[in-house]
């Protein structure tokens, strides 16, 4: 039950991290600056080795969960849940994306963040 809670916590906490970045990304007048600020790579190593793969773009996307649905028992029909007004949250996210002659690779912020040291976790 505890480790539910954690989990949950984290996940609040990294959504906040990706909100504050995505709100200085977009403020920010030197973007490049930004990101090198922040310690996004320009280049990355290519997951099957060879050429370096470089930033080329990045891409911002918004989503609002405005319902759930979920299967609901001896029915093919998925229960649905229209969110009220009130219910409704938005979520941004921010893609990088990654280019080589072979090969492209989009790697989306949270994974970012948590893969980096100042996320304070210790990933070893």
């Amino acid at each position: 039950m505890h480790s539910h809670m954690h989990a949950v916590d984290d996940a609040a906490e990294l959504q906040v991290l990706t909100d504050q970045f995505i709100d200085g990304f977009v403020a920010a007048k030197d973007k490049m600056s930004y990101l090198r600020i922040a310690g996004v790579p320009l280049e990355i190593d290519a997951p099957g080795g060879g050429p370096k793969m470089k930033l080329v773009d990045v891409t911002l996307t918004t989503e609002w969960q405005v319902g759930t649905a979920s299967p609901s028992f001896g029915s093919r029909e998925l229960s649905y849940m229209p969110y009220p007004s009130e219910m409704v949250t938005e979520r941004t996210n921010m893609g990088l994306i990654y280019v080589s002659l072979e090969t492209k690779q989009v790697t989306d912020l949270r994974s970012f963040i948590q893969n980096h040291p100042a996320s304070g976790k210790d990933y070893v």
